[in-house]
Formats: structure tokens, sequence, C-alpha cells
């Protein structure tokens, strides 16, 4: 596999009334395509932040960041959020879809920032990732009237539109009962099935374990780099099937 991601002696450090606070420290990670990580630790151990770092949507204190050869540390504020858009898919635990447009409205979203794509070929795309989490015979609905796990796999499709480069996962089980959280798990089992390279932060650590690699952080240190095989690997079920277990 081939180095998607690499994070050398990454350092985040907050100040607030005069004290310093280091959130991230001396932080050393390579993602390679490819790769299902899951990134875990106690509340407050800096998990969220190297998210956020990952994600360019904040700026590391010290240290370099790559992503696909490129090194984004010392860009500027727009330089980042252009790699951002194009190449990092988010979904976030409270789902942030917009309650007054459509599903399909929601997934199409994202495709309005770029410029020279035809109507056919957005419609194309949104059809396309709302397949693959099994949610376009709800694309005319709105928000309010799907379960919360169905809200979650919309914004995993809004996440895949742009056809990012890593999917970067906030808790992305934490509003949701476990019904809905095991089909949003199957589908990030899917997803990686099919090449995607996904980053799933988590403090549930049978979510962690559905992971190849699960890394935990304490105190801002990265204390664990394991690589775990998970026994339902080679046997993903529908988001369907599911569904109608867990019912």
């Amino acid at each position: 596999m081939s180095a998607l991601i690499e994070l050398k002696d990454i350092t985040k450090t907050f100040l607030t009334e005069e004290i310093e606070t280091r959130a991230i420290n001396s932080i050393n990670i390579t993602i390679n395509k490819g790769e299902y990580l899951s990134l875990s630790g106690q509340s407050g151990c800096g998990k969220s932040t190297l998210l956020s770092l990952l994600g360019l949507l904040d700026a590391s204190t010290s240290g370099t960041y790559h992503i696909n050869g490129v090194d984004v540390s010392s860009l500027t504020r727009d330089q980042r959020a252009k790699i951002r858009s194009e190449q990092i898919g988010f979904v976030f635990q409270s789902f942030n879809l917009i309650s007054d447009l459509t599903i399909f409205e929601n997934v199409m979203l994202p495709l309005t920032y770029q410029s020279g794509l035809s109507k056919q070929v957005i419609t194309d795309k949104v059809n396309d990732v709302l397949a693959k989490v099994e949610m376009s015979h709800r694309k005319d609905h709105y928000p309010s009237q799907l379960s919360g796990g169905q809200q979650q796999r919309v914004a995993v499709a809004r996440a895949l539109v742009n056809d990012p480069t890593i999917i970067l996962a906030d808790e992305p089980t934490g509003n949701l009962d476990s019904k809905n959280a095991q089909a949003v798990l199957a589908l990030f089992d899917k997803l990686h099935q099919d090449g995607a390279t996904i980053c799933m932060v988590t403090h549930d650590p049978v979510s962690a374990k559905r992971a190849s690699r699960c890394l935990e952080m304490f105190d801002g240190r990265l204390i664990a780099d394991n690589a775990n095989i998970p026994s339902h690997r080679n046997s993903v079920p529908s988001l369907e099937a599911v569904e109608l277990a867990a019912s």
C-alpha cells in the first residue's frame, strides 16, 4: 500500500488565559490508501483535535503534514479549504443535514461549489452515492422523515459525492441507537471493502475493533497502533439485512 497521509512530529498547542495546553504532542502517523483506522481514547485525549488537523479544519502548531505528497503544513486558510473540499469527506455525529432541503439536495450540496459540472453529471454523482448507501428510494424525502440511522447514511453519501481521498468520521454512531449504529458501521465495512480510506474517531471499543487498524491516544500522545483483523470483514451484510436482524 502507498502512503496517503504522513504526519511527522505534529503538535497542537492552545493558549487560554495565559495557560498553554498541548492537545496533541509529537504525533507521527502514516495512513496508507485503502486503510480503515479507528482512533480511540478517553474524553479529552485529543482524538477530535487530531481529526480536525487531519481534515484541515485547523492547523498544527508545529510538525509537517503531507497528503498525496503535498505539504499542507504551511498553506494558507484558502489553500487548505480547497484541498479539504476536493480530497476530504466528513461524517459528523450530529448528521448536519439541512432540514428544508430534500435528501437529494443535501447530498448534492458539495458539488455546487465545483465549477464546470453539468446538471447531468451532478445528478449521476448524487444518484450513484445514494445507491451506495441504499437510500435512493428516499431521495425526495426530507431529513425529518428519516430515522437517525438513515440520516447518517445520507450524511455518508454527502461525504462520498466528491470522490474524497479519505473519509473522516467523528463519533458517527454517537447519536444512534444500537440498531442504527450497526447499520452505519456495516456501511463503513462495505465502503472499506470497496477500497475507501476511512479514519473513524470513536469512544466505543467494539466499534473501534471493526477497523483494520486501531490507534489509541492518551493525553495528546499516540500510545498504541495495532493491526486488527475483524472477523466479519469477508462477510458484510446489506444495510437492510442489518436493520431487519436488529428489529
